[in-house]
């Protein structure tokens, strides 16, 4: 697993950064390891001294970019906030990530594509979204266990959470006719606060 690459190593970080711009303009499939060479302004032999294939590239960018959100992730978790505070910063989160960097989620969309032909990459999201997912199962249920939430199937509320906030790649791919990203996080998280919250619990102030 790729570790904060800025601090260990910024030329396998201007690697990676030069491979996320290539899967974005070219796709997995067209895209080569000359066309990281040429974007990163780096030798051939220094991108294969970090990377011996197109594959590994790819891979790694999967596990820098995860571990760049892991830092913030975990710290809105162990944050001493309520579970619906934790909820609106992690939405509040991606949206932020989205506004500043749209291109890192229209790279988890050609990801997605290889993970439906690919094994490896399969496995690699599969990996991801467990972690992801267990973040939200925990928010959930300290949630529930506080008595702010209702008593709900966890992990399937958590699913539709995590689903909700992929949402937003839709925005990378499709016209939203007048409606930004941030209008539908903020819509979303409303709802699904208002399913998730007991009446006697809803306006109150959560910091």
């Amino acid at each position: 697993m790729v570790n904060d690459v800025s601090k260990e190593n910024p030329r396998k970080e201007q690697i990676l950064n030069a491979s996320l711009q290539i899967i974005v303009q070219k796709g997995y499939d067209n895209s080569r390891m000359d066309d990281i060479v040429q974007k990163s302004k780096l030798s051939k032999g220094a991108i294969y001294w970090y990377f011996k294939s197109k594959k590994v590239v790819f891979l790694s960018l999967v596990d820098y970019w995860v571990n760049r959100y892991s830092a913030v992730l975990n710290h809105i978790v162990e944050e001493d906030k309520t579970a619906s505070q934790q909820l609106r910063d992690l939405f509040d989160y991606f949206i932020s990530e989205y506004e500043k960097n749209p291109t890192v989620f229209k790279a988890m969309v050609e990801f997605w594509s290889l993970a439906g032909r690919d094994q490896e990459f399969k496995d690699k999201l599969q990996e991801v979204y467990a972690k992801f997912l267990a973040r939200i199962i925990g928010i959930v249920t300290f949630g529930v266990e506080t008595g702010e939430f209702k008593d709900l199937n966890i992990r399937l509320t958590a699913m539709s959470i995590m689903v909700n906030i992929e949402g937003i790649m839709w925005f990378t791919l499709f016209d939203p006719h007048g409606v930004t990203a941030r209008e539908y996080i903020e819509t979303i998280t409303d709802f699904i606060l208002a399913g998730l919250i007991k009446k006697s619990h809803r306006g109150e102030k959560h910091e």
